[in-house]
């Protein structure tokens, strides 16, 4: 794949919010910094839907550098206060798809922070059901690859 770097972002030649960042597309910014850049979902899920992206591009959560992945939360958390105030928000829901079969469609790391609001509809967690042994037992191989 094409890709030329600056100081502060990494662009792929064929991603749409490496575009974004450098202004090839327009889009409505509620947010930037040094690392970061905050726009508009234009297919949300409510009004006020809004992405979170690192500047230096990355795929998903599994190659995004740390610092850029706190940068993005703290910049979440920002805009999720800001959203509450401005569009009288019930509360917020914080989600990232992380590949293919997560529901990933755009393969540069974000956030989506969505609005949310008493009645509007949005449900999305239809948990499977999981014996305790299977939770345990999933939990115990996930603790066994934590490092600190």
């Amino acid at each position: 794949m094409d890709a030329w770097s600056t100081r502060t972002l990494t662009k792929m030649s064929d991603c749409i919010f490496c575009k974004i960042i450098n202004r090839e597309i327009l889009a409505s910014v509620v947010y930037e910094d040094c690392e970061t850049l905050a726009f508009a979902d234009t297919t949300p899920v409510n009004l006020g839907h809004t992405l979170v992206v690192p500047k230096k591009h990355s795929t998903n959560i599994f190659d995004t550098e740390s610092d850029n992945m706190s940068k993005m939360i703290l910049v979440a958390q920002k805009i999720s206060v800001a959203l509450k105030s401005a569009l009288s928000a019930d509360g917020v829901n914080i989600h990232m798809n992380n590949g293919k079969e997560a529901g990933q469609i755009i393969f540069h790391s974000h956030i989506h922070i969505i609005p949310r609001f008493e009645g509007d509809g949005f449900t999305h967690w239809h948990g499977d059901k999981h014996t305790k042994e299977e939770i345990v037992d999933a939990a115990e191989k996930i603790k066994n690859l934590m490092v600190s």
